[in-house]
């Protein structure tokens, strides 16, 4: 099948070569003339400009954007429905807010075209192991696809599945990084906790590896732990200083939307804004009011 990637950061540049592997005729464009040449000599056609790449293009055209969420989506999408037909296929794999992608879902539809969102999972690692791939928009453009997410999917034809209309995609996938925001801080939890056991002297590596073999916490993010401490058992280069890319941000929000109660996931972003503190004005006021009301001591720099 004929498809097209637009935006080939890590992920995207992953899945050309993914598609390619798979038998696929794959166009590109990119702003970045050196990354597209990185994967021309795999098989895939360049192409000088957004206009030029839907020239090159059969019809119905199917345009896969993987390109940051939020602005450079919204610009990308809307230039690229100026330039296309009716019942040609856009598809956003980036990880747009839903409500974002309700709207763009809207405007193509008004200009009778196709569109699918679909939250993608996989990271660096999709090339080797494949993607799930949460789809929704209009069912026959998710028909029309079902080659392209067969070859790019994890696991066969249970690597990905339609959930439903526009937006479904990126709300699954919202929720699902909300998810992984827990079980990571889960994870980094309980590996301090042992690191700072004073009874005992634990190999963090080791223990992760008795864990990724039987244990009901055993899992993927488990096996990369494993990977890290062994690297480096002490992480002793890495500051503690944990981005977010908004999608836990959204998760809280939308649960507070709708009154539903997500402790856990709440309490992991948090965390991570507070790792980003060197001096939190919060604990020294804390500090300060113990002082006040009960003498305590206060530790001074």
């Amino acid at each position: 099948m004929e498809i097209a990637m637009v935006g080939l950061g890590r992920m995207g540049g992953n899945m050309v070569t993914r598609l390619l592997r798979g038998g696929h005729s794959v166009f590109c464009y990119d702003t970045n003339q050196d990354v597209m040449n990185q994967y021309v000599s795999d098989g895939a056609i360049s192409s000088s400009s957004l206009e030029d790449l839907v020239l090159k293009l059969s019809t119905p055209r199917k345009i896969w954007v993987m390109v940051p969420h939020g602005e450079a989506t919204q610009t990308t999408i809307t230039k690229l429905s100026n330039l296309l037909d009716p019942e040609d296929i856009i598809i956003d794999g980036g990880n747009n807010h839903y409500p974002d992608t309700i709207k763009l879902g809207k405007h193509l539809h008004d200009k009778q075209l196709r569109f699918l969102d679909v939250g993608t999972s996989g990271g660096i690692w999709g090339l080797q192991q494949g993607y799930s791939l949460m789809i929704g928009g209009e069912k026959t453009a998710f028909e029309h696809m079902t080659p392209i997410f067969e070859s790019l999917a994890a696991n066969g034809k249970s690597g990905y599945a339609y959930v439903g209309k526009t937006g479904a995609g990126h709300y699954l996938k919202m929720v699902h990084n909300g998810v992984e925001y827990a079980l990571m801080e889960s994870y980094a939890e309980g590996f301090e906790l042992l690191d700072s056991s004073d009874e005992y002297d634990f190999n963090l590596e080791e223990v992760s590896e008795i864990w990724s073999n039987g244990s009901v916490i055993r899992s993927w993010l488990l096996d990369l732990i494993h990977q890290a401490l062994k690297d480096d058992n002490k992480l002793t280069d890495i500051k503690p200083y944990v981005e977010d890319s908004g999608e836990g941000r959204w998760t809280v929000t939308e649960s507070i939307r709708l009154g539903i109660p997500l402790p856990v996931i709440t309490a992991s972003l948090q965390q991570r804004f507070r790792s980003r503190q060197s001096e939190p004005f919060g604990a020294k006021l804390l500090a300060v009011m113990r002082n006040y009301f009960g003498g305590h001591a206060i530790h001074k720099n």
